[in-house]
């Protein structure tokens, strides 16, 4: 392993053969000056088509001990993530209640045009007023429900007591793992401009879905609002994101104080933290 020095910013992105928007956090340079150890700590989209390459990196490169799944029960049992020996998977459905239900119907919705493409399916569901409002709704919801900050509340405290490197994710790795990715900075004393662009990084890794799925829009007529929710929900919008760290700041003070009030990740667990995966 090179040392801190010897690494850039395009060393996080992580070249797997079948795992999508994948990167470590290693190498992120907090408040304090010191900088997140290479190696501990990885978020990506899920691990149900992880290849035997991707799987020999997690091990070899991570030494990689704890699985953090964000999806919920349809999700997750319908890919079910690559089992890794000695890795322990841990699920967790951060997306509250509502949203599970809205997602699940507008899948048995897209599922009636049998032969209709994802792109296509996505297109459709643009249109809907209900879904471009769903959108806007997301996060706020997934950082307000109080099951879901119980859950990302377990989650710090399994990475702080995790005895390898640990890897978390949702389906794609961007919304509720982007989340997650947050408030483990956050814990670490990450300031939000260093937060913000790592969560707008996926943007990078849809990219060429977000164009794709933008130009069928266009094609069948959409405006500006469909072209927001599929910038939404194909990439990640990074004004909702910086929107509700707003809402969490007003509410709470600072995202610091969000981890010790509503996820119950005291500032003693937030130090420990930083004393295990700073340098």
């Amino acid at each position: 392993m090179l040392s801190s020095c010897q690494h850039t910013p395009k060393d996080r992105i992580l070249p797997f053969e079948r795992i999508e928007n994948g990167r470590e956090l290693g190498g992120l340079v907090m408040q304090d000056g010191r900088s997140i150890r290479w190696g501990k700590l990885v978020r990506s989209g899920n691990l149900s088509l992880a290849s035997d390459q991707d799987v020999a990196m997690l091990k070899d490169r991570f030494h990689l001990s704890d699985v953090y799944d964000f999806r919920f029960d349809a999700e997750a049992e319908a890919n079910p993530d690559r089992s890794i020996d000695g890795v322990t998977i841990t699920r967790l459905s951060t997306l509250p209640e509502a949203f599970i239900a809205a997602f699940t119907s507008g899948r048995a919705d897209t599922t009636q045009i049998q032969s209709a493409t994802i792109l296509e399916a996505l297109a459709k569901y643009a249109f809907l007023p209900q879904a471009q409002e769903m959108a806007g709704k997301l996060y706020p919801a997934i950082v307000m429900d109080t099951l879901s900050q119980r859950l990302y509340g377990e989650f710090l405290k399994g990475v702080l007591n995790a005895e390898g490197g640990v890897l978390w994710h949702c389906s794609q790795g961007k919304d509720r793992a982007g989340w997650g990715t947050a408030f483990v900075l956050a814990a670490l004393g990450a300031d939000r401009k260093t937060i913000v662009e790592d969560f707008s990084l996926s943007n990078v890794s849809y990219a060429p879905a977000v164009e794709a799925i933008s130009e069928r829009i266009t094609q069948m007529g959409g405006g500006e609002g469909e072209l927001a929710f599929i910038r939404a929900m194909v990439g990640v919008s990074v004004e909702n994101f910086e929107s509700t760290l707003d809402l969490i700041e007003a509410q709470y003070g600072s995202l610091e104080a969000y981890l010790e009030k509503a996820l119950g990740f005291s500032a003693e667990e937030q130090a420990a933290l930083q004393s295990k995966l700073l340098e």
